[in-house]
């Protein structure tokens, strides 16, 4: 299906003020002091005077700030081998910094604005992502006519700044890929020395808005399917990741710009590349200020998250069900924050997506790239482990147990979950109410490349508060899958609220409707 951007597809354009130019100088955000913090309140905003004053200012504020690094840690490393110093560390794929700007295209070559769209600088960020606790995060900004140029020029020098002045947080580069034919997507570079050159050929190539003159050429899927044929050759392999999939769904099921079809062919293109979508997507604010969760004005989002995943025996559900290894994300997609008159939380202050990994750019990505990711909002949790085993083997998240003996085809799930220690982004204490196992078959590929359902899957069983075991500093809950003969996976989700399934979403709060989501576990059967 071919899809047209526009040159600000996001919800909140120009809400600095101004369209052109620096950022404003002497911008400042309200400072809400918590008189409990050690450090920076995790509720403080930062005052800046420009970019100059951030960079200055890093070194301290960071420094002040609580680094997560490894916490959340259950302390059960399942992998073996190379899994030695792996912990749960959270981080954010879609940030978006001043370099999302806009373009003056009445001149050759065009000429670039920062701070447009996104007003923050890259550093700021970083440090604030540090202050609620991330550990890895990602430079994610828009493309457009010969942007590929200003990434290469402009932003990856003030990407090195920021890694020196918050080393605690490993930053990734690249960009919010504008895919031809789709709707925006995480474009991730692996953390080597040619990665701004690799970003640029990738971008100034493939990247639908970077042509100037404008080239109807680049908004098809045959130049997707060409940008993705090229990336799984690749030696040192990117991540594709979907943002925001049903945003511009009209209703339930009623698909927009991405559909399961495309999802479908271009991971069948590019299986180590295009590895899922946002479970979660950013905008989460929206409500504070009488918007949409997640920018959502068609159809909303289902207890912050997409449609797609939401939905039980939905699309996710479909797509797993077609035995595909399909990952889920929560990001903030964060613009500009919402005490600012925008519809975003800063870096790691809502939406969490942990990683299995050691503090490390090439275990981070590799974590992301086989599922080793749990999602959570508003700090509901910060670890969360779950295991199947049959007979002597052991999987867990991004990973397949094999049931080899007909006599003994029992299942044993065990689901741990860590809650939060203190306060989240809003003061509140969170706490579990409920944790649900969800079950579907693996049936193998569908003949509708369209489909979007499997019917196979459902909740069989649900916890609450008094089903849960305190373990050290965690819950446990167990399970047992009987008489297990049928490929089949095992998910995991829970929430704050007692709603039985995720209610479209309205105008509530997003700090009342809290849930996490595993990844999936498969089950194969010999």
């Amino acid at each position: 299906m071919s899809s047209h951007d526009h040159p600000h597809d996001h919800p909140h354009d120009h809400l600095h003020g101004h369209s052109h130019g620096e950022p404003s100088e002497g911008w400042e955000a309200v400072e809400q002091a918590d008189p409990r913090a050690t450090g920076p309140s995790r509720r403080q905003l930062m005052k800046v005077t420009g970019v100059g004053a951030t960079l200055a200012a890093a070194s301290s504020f960071a420094g002040a700030a609580a680094a997560s690094e490894g916490h959340g840690s259950s302390g059960h490393d399942h992998d073996h081998g190379s899994s030695r110093g792996r912990a749960w560390r959270s981080g954010d794929h879609h940030i978006h910094s001043e370099y999302s700007g806009e373009f003056d295209t009445a001149t050759t070559p065009p000429r670039f604005f920062k701070g447009a769209d996104a007003v923050y600088p890259i550093v700021t960020n970083a440090i604030m992502a540090k202050s609620f606790g991330l550990s890895w995060v990602m430079c994610t900004d828009h493309g457009g006519p010969t942007h590929s140029k200003v990434n290469l020029e402009l932003a990856y020098p003030d990407l090195l700044k920021s890694r020196d002045l918050v080393p605690e947080v490993l930053q990734f580069w690249g960009m919010e890929f504008d895919a031809p034919a789709m709707d925006h997507h995480t474009l991730m570079i692996p953390r080597r020395n040619d990665e701004a050159q690799v970003l640029y050929e990738l971008e100034s190539r493939y990247n639908k808005r970077d042509a100037f003159p404008t080239d109807p050429a680049r908004d098809t899927e045959a130049k997707m399917i060409e940008f993705l044929n090229y990336t799984q050759r690749m030696s040192y392999k990117p991540l594709v990741i979907a943002h925001h999939a049903a945003r511009s769904a009209s209703g339930l099921g009623v698909w927009g710009q991405d559909t399961p079809q495309e999802f479908r062919n271009n991971q069948d293109t590019a299986p180590d590349v295009y590895v899922g979508f946002e479970g979660a997507p950013g905008h989460q604010a929206g409500p504070l200020n009488g918007g949409a969760r997640g920018g959502y004005g068609s159809y909303p989002t289902h207890g912050g998250y997409d449609q797609m995943t939401a939905i039980v025996g939905g699309l996710w559900d479909s797509l797993l069900g077609e035995g595909r290894k399909w990952w889920i994300t929560a990001t903030s997609d964060s613009h500009v924050h919402w005490t600012r008159g925008g519809s975003d939380f800063w870096p790691g202050e809502y939406s969490k997506t942990y990683v299995h990994a050691r503090q490390d750019y090439s275990d981070i990505m590799e974590g992301l790239r086989t599922g080793r990711i749990f999602v959570t909002t508003g700090d509901l949790i910060t670890g969360l482990d779950v295991t199947a085993s049959s007979g002597r083997q052991t999987a867990a998240v991004g990973q397949t147990v094999t049931v080899t003996d007909r006599r003994d085809n029992d299942v044993d799930i065990e689901i741990r979950f860590r809650p939060l220690e203190g306060e989240n982004g809003n003061g509140d204490r969170p706490e579990v109410n409920r944790v649900d196992l969800i079950v579907g078959e693996v049936t193998g590929p569908v003949t509708d490349r369209n489909t979007a359902s499997n019917p196979t899957t459902q909740v069989v069983v649900r916890y609450g508060r008094s089903d849960f075991r305190r373990s050290g500093g965690e819950y446990v809950v167990r399970y047992t899958l009987r008489n297990v003969t049928e490929d089949c996976y095992i998910r995991v989700r829970g929430t704050s609220t007692d709603e039985m399934e995720p209610a479209a979403d309205g105008l509530e709060s997003p700090w009342q409707d809290l849930w996490f989501y595993s990844n999936p576990i498969f089950v194969k059967v010999r």
